[in-house]
């Protein structure tokens, strides 16, 4: 404190020497006072302190564990109470079957296929039943984009009478009939010279309408019956992907049992059942071992009514059969559906194929159409080509 004392001393010998210095002694008093506080700060207060900042980075701790915590047990909470919250609201199940709520991708005008590479394409509304509005896309073979600029439905009704094949294409779920692999698809499928109509059912995109399997299966058969209507006899081909493999064997299945059959179907990553599709999906892992997984999540779907049961369909089908599959798919996983199809009876005096694609193409869900020996597969399945010339040993 000497030199606070110091200082002192000095201020006070100056105003004493300096009458009328009264406010440089009172500035003088407020230093003094000021550094006495600064002096006299101990080890004691400089102890406090630090223990002060420790309580604060205590709480910060303390609080961000309780948040955490907070948050670990909504988590949980939220994880216990989705299978009551499903078993006690089933369409909840039923929507996420179908993801027709998830449009991708986003912003396209479905009624402008152009928009999406498809300057031969035509886009329809048909009504397959009342207050049920379904939009179709009609694309002709791509040898006659030239001639399709410019013309109007009818025009492109009358080609579906000309020589070339017709396949009626019944895609998956989520996703309209705008969806990026579905459109590469069909400029595959245009480019071999077949006619590609696809649509969406019901609830799907543009369609208007609840959708249910009934109403999806009556949505391909109104299609199939129109493309009947107006392509004379010209082959029809059904092709089914993913989810559409359940709507194509519902509808050929019972185009055979009323004795008119297409002329092939082709299946593209099919499941054995919804139901054993559900338990094996990618989502359903966390949930796999959740204490009565079966009455939570499978039975609702059959609640529901919806069954898509490709392993039963197959065994009352009487026509030519596809079936294409990726082994590193891992949304459908690699099953023989093929196991259950080829010894049916009704397949006695019909061709059944299974074209298995390896894992090294990386082809998984939705990518068969890049394949380049896909040419040669759908033409030995159009000429009838024998089960023993099949290409599946180039391509395994």
């Amino acid at each position: 404190t000497e030199p606070v004392t110091l200082e002192h001393e000095r201020c006070t010998a100056s105003g004493s020497s300096s009458p009328g210095s009264a406010a440089a002694a009172l500035d003088a008093d407020c230093r003094l006072k000021q550094n006495l506080r600064l002096a006299g700060k101990g080890p004691a207060e400089q102890r406090s302190a630090a223990d002060a900042g420790m309580k604060r980075a205590l709480g910060r701790r303390k609080g961000l564990w309780f948040r955490l915590r907070k948050i670990l047990l909504c988590v949980l909470g939220l994880y216990v109470a989705i299978p009551f919250l499903i078993k006690l609201c089933p369409g909840i199940q039923a929507k996420l079957i179908f993801l027709n709520f998830v449009r991708v991708p986003y912003f396209i005008d479905l009624k402008k296929p152009q928009d999406q590479g498809l300057n031969h394409t035509c886009n329809y509304y048909l009504q397959p039943e009342e207050d049920v509005t379904i939009g179709v896309w009609h694309t002709i073979p791509a040898i006659w984009w030239k001639n399709a600029q410019g013309k109007d439905q009818m025009w492109y009704e009358d080609a579906l009478a000309s020589s070339q094949p017709i396949i009626l294409y019944l895609h998956g779920n989520a996703g309209t009939r705008g969806g990026d692999h579905r459109v590469e698809l069909y400029k595959v499928l245009s480019s071999l010279g077949y006619h590609v109509v696809t649509f969406d059912y019901r609830g799907w995109g543009d369609s208007v309408g609840t959708p249910s399997e009934r109403g999806m299966t009556y949505d391909a058969l109104h299609v199939f019956d129109w493309i009947k209507a107006r392509s004379g006899d010209n082959p029809v081909y059904i092709w089914g992907h993913s989810l559409g493999t359940g709507v194509a064997t519902n509808l050929v299945r019972r185009l055979c049992e009323r004795e008119t059959p297409p002329d092939a179907l082709i299946l593209e990553s099919p499941f054995t059942n919804i139901r054993e599709e559900a338990k094996s999906h990618p989502f359903s892992v966390i949930y796999r071992y959740f204490p009565g997984f079966d009455w939570f999540f499978l039975d609702p779907i059959t609640s529901s009514g919806i069954k898509f049961a490709n392993d039963e369909n197959v065994k009352h089908i009487s026509c030519p059969l596809l079936i294409l599959h990726a082994e590193d798919d891992p949304v459908v996983p690699f099953q023989l559906l093929y196991n259950i199809a080829a010894p049916s009876r009704s397949f006695r005096d019909f061709k059944v194929q299974f074209i298995p694609f390896h894992s090294d193409l990386g082809y998984r869900h939705k990518y068969i159409y890049k394949s380049p020996e896909l040419p040669r597969i759908l033409r030995a399945q159009q000429v009838g080509v024998s089960p023993d010339s099949c290409l599946w040993p180039s391509l395994a």
